[in-house]
């Protein structure tokens, strides 16, 4: 048992927490945004400067790893005790560009501390949300006694996760072995509220794609053919006219294959949830709120796949009049996808779905943009367990579960190294991430780090090695 004092944890983050905020301030100074080739040595900067202070935390081996794209790090330190489990923890040090002119009250890359905040780019997207693991592994260490982690703790922060990670399954199936694991923590996350901490148990997949409608060789006379060659505009529009029924649900073929329900204890605990729907209505700017009958709105956003029309055109768009039948039109989908179905089998629903109902005359291509998986974690699993008592003994209440709407490259590790991904994240909707004047709250920061402390002392009595 690995049992980590509550007292001593908040003594030695308190007696650290000024050197914590001075090391997380000097790494927020570096630019590392992914998506701007000029910055690429910013990114690697950031690279070098955490391996560099994961080895200054402790852990005896700190690498850069090589891609592609940008560069990420990877962390390892072993417990030493035979049988310890093996945790992953994975978040990203680039962030999203980010400039005064977008509506920054004070410089970007230069941190600023108000009212117990802290702002800059990347305070909670993602390397506040990394570098509290820094300070809680030490406090573990510190009220254990322990010179090692009760875990054997491994870390893999991703250099390009803000411009689509376009090379992370690639980087993970290249260092499978390395990377084995019982479980995985991500630590790019959020909660609920302040007030309400809760743990995230699942991100919905994504697929989309682009599809493209051919009918004349050019546009025609709406007099002289109209009426008797088939219009790709129209069969635009009826192809997005027919993806719902009329209860709101995609009504492609073999859609739902597969989906994993919610349980009746999961409708009850995001029920218990305090939503407020007017409230996320104003946040959405939206006039009302529709979807598939029989779930709520949390349910919908959380548990359920969907059909999104991203975009359609077609035919003449300028000023006034211009009776033509057009020669070619477009539609753009996307496709949330939850636990269960499988994007490939998505894709080819959605293929064959298009072509039995396109007319003669009228020629398509579909362009897939690839796929991210969708990840879900039982709510009974044991180092899910582990995640909600560490935090619950942070924040001295009742920890809840929610899910994620969007999607992110979690899926790829539980693909990849056939584990359950859990997420821990103290990050609340205000943050702003991606958005101007992103920051973090300094409280919840020391409670992220007060949750790891707690979090591998946990995971080593009640996690399984592999």
């Amino acid at each position: 048992m690995s049992y980590t004092p509550d007292n001593a944890v908040r003594a030695y983050i308190e007696g650290h927490r000024a050197a914590f905020l001075d090391d997380l301030v000097e790494w927020l100074r570096i630019p590392s945004v992914s998506a701007d080739p000029g910055r690429a040595a910013d990114v690697r900067r950031s690279a070098d400067w955490l391996a560099a202070k994961l080895t200054e935390t402790g852990f005896p081996t700190a690498e850069v790893w090589e891609t592609d794209g940008a560069p990420a790090v990877y962390a390892e330190w072993p417990s030493g005790d035979v049988g310890a489990p093996t945790v992953l923890v994975y978040g990203h040090h680039d962030v999203q560009p980010a400039a005064l002119e977008d509506g920054w009250h004070t410089e970007p890359f230069e941190p600023v501390v108000k009212d117990g905040r802290l702002y800059a780019r990347g305070a909670a997207d993602d390397k506040g949300q990394v570098f509290f693991h820094t300070l809680g592994v030490r406090a573990h260490l510190a009220a254990t006694g322990r010179t090692a982690p009760a875990v054997n703790l491994k870390l893999l922060i991703e250099g390009e996760e803000e411009s689509g990670s376009a090379h992370f399954p690639d980087l993970i199936r290249a260092h499978a072995d390395r990377l084995a694991c019982d479980a995985v923590i991500v630590s790019d996350t959020g909660m609920w509220s302040e007030d309400t901490p809760t743990v995230c148990t699942g991100m919905r997949g994504l697929t989309d794609c682009q599809i493209d409608l051919h009918g004349p060789d050019q546009d025609i006379h709406s007099g002289s053919f109209g009426g008797a060659v088939p219009n790709p505009a129209t069969e635009a529009a009826r192809l997005v006219a027919a993806l719902h029924d009329e209860d709101r649900r995609v009504a492609i073929p073999g859609f739902y294959d597969g989906v994993v329900e919610l349980t009746d204890r999961e409708r009850e605990l995001f029920a218990e949830l305090p939503f407020d729907e007017k409230q996320w209505l104003r946040t959405a700017h939206s006039h009302g709120a529709l979807g598939e009958s029989g779930y709520t709105t949390l349910e919908r956003i959380w548990a359920r796949p969907t059909a999104e029309v991203n975009g359609i055109g077609g035919g003449y768009q300028g000023p006034g009049g211009k009776t033509i039948v057009p020669s070619a039109a477009q539609l753009k989908l996307s496709f949330r996808l939850v636990a269960g179905q499988d994007s490939d089998r998505v894709q080819q629903s959605v293929r064959d779905w298009v072509a039995s109902r396109l007319p003669e005359g009228i020629r398509h291509e579909i362009t897939f943009w690839g796929a991210t998986r969708p990840c879900l974690t039982p709510l009974d699993h044991p180092a899910l367990q582990s995640v909600a008592r560490a935090m619950g003994r942070a924040f001295g209440q009742q920890v809840r579960f929610t899910r994620e709407g969007g999607s992110g490259p979690a899926a790829d590790l539980q693909d990849v190294l056939g584990v359950p991904v859990l997420f821990l994240g103290i990050s609340v909707p205000s943050d702003g991430w991606h958005a101007p004047n992103e920051k973090v709250e300094l409280d919840l920061l020391m409670k992220g780090v007060e949750t790891a402390a707690y979090l591998w002392g946990d995971l080593a009595e009640h996690g399984r090695a592999r």
